[in-house]
């Protein structure tokens, strides 16, 4: 299967600016980026990080505060306080063997940068994969790992699969099923997540939100510094 699949790649592979990289720095920042966000999103956001900080070095260097305002607009804004913890312990300590090691890194973005950056032969499974290798009952190798990604997010869909264009369809015991609804998320507007984002956003504005919890909740995680009734950014 791996074979039809490569050439399917070659072929309609998405043209993402960071696959021409070998930069861990610039891998891991699109990575983090494209956690429960979409691709179409991260692109331009990518870019223009890395106009900003082209280097670990430069984010490192770079004021928390800061780092949570480029954020603002992809979502979750942890991932950015991890990936400037992470960046300063590469600035002093260069990269770990284990990737894990780094803040808010986990197993899957660490493969993905062992595999991308560093050419490990370790195969990154997210979603996509994990479900294409489910529904086929095939192996891959880690040279397959773009095309994995490129195949579940655009043709082996989580809920209508497009088994009708799908390379590996004479192969697949699971074509022309469909399947149940995942559970998603629950809505963003009138959830705490939306508290939490308007909380933010008034700290960065220079304000001070109303909304005790929001900012408590802002606080544990690091993103807003409490002192007294002054709420602002971290340094």
């Amino acid at each position: 299967m791996e074979a039809l699949l490569l050439a399917w790649y070659g072929r309609f592979q998405r043209p993402l600016p960071w696959r021409a990289t070998r930069d861990p720095y610039a891998i891991l920042v699109s990575e983090v980026m494209a956690q429960q966000t979409q691709v179409e999103r991260v692109v331009p956001r990518w870019q223009r990080w890395l106009e900003r900080w082209p280097t670990v070095a430069a984010l490192a260097r770079a004021s928390a505060a800061d780092v949570i305002a480029e954020w603002q607009g992809l979502g979750y804004n942890r991932r950015a306080l991890n990936l400037h913890r992470a960046a300063r312990h590469i600035a002093a300590h260069g990269w770990p063997e284990d990737l894990t090691d780094l803040p808010g890194v986990g197993r899957y973005t660490a493969d993905a940068v062992a595999c991308f950056a560093f050419g490990r032969d370790v195969l990154p499974v997210d979603v996509n994969v994990l479900r294409i290798r489910e529904r086929t009952g095939a192996t891959f190798t880690s040279a397959a790992a773009q095309a994995l990604m490129d195949l579940g997010a655009t043709i082996c869909l989580a809920r209508i699969p497009r088994c009708d264009v799908c390379p590996l369809a004479e192969e697949c015991p699971s074509r022309g099923r469909h399947y149940e609804p995942l559970r998603k998320q629950g809505a963003f507007e009138g959830s705490f997540r939306q508290r939490r984002a308007q909380a933010l956003r008034e700290v960065l504005a220079g304000g001070r939100p109303d909304d005790s919890e929001a900012v408590a909740s802002l606080a544990k995680d690091g993103l807003v510094r409490l002192d007294g009734d002054r709420v602002s950014l971290p340094s």
